[in-house]
């Protein structure tokens, strides 16, 4: 069975990426999955979002949902 999630990408994290993106995938999808699909490295991402709620990469996806991923934030 699959599903239908939508993945948001933030600073640094879109480039040469789309900024919002949809999947099909299949059910026990995990942020983690997502991230290394991309190509992103896992530590380039200090931030995982799904529904606006914060997560860890191991946390099962499913239909409709919307993942958030951030990078480190810098400054000061």
């Amino acid at each position: 069975m699959s599903l239908a999630i939508t993945v948001k990408l933030f600073a640094n994290l879109r480039d040469k990426r789309e900024k919002e993106t949809s999947f099909e995938y299949y059910k026990g999808l995990t942020p983690l999955c997502v991230i290394e699909n991309l190509g992103i490295l896992p530590e380039d991402v200090a931030i995982i979002m799904i529904n606006g709620r914060r997560a860890d990469g191991l946390c099962p996806l499913a239909e409709n949902d919307v993942l958030a991923l951030f990078p480190p934030l810098g400054g000061g």
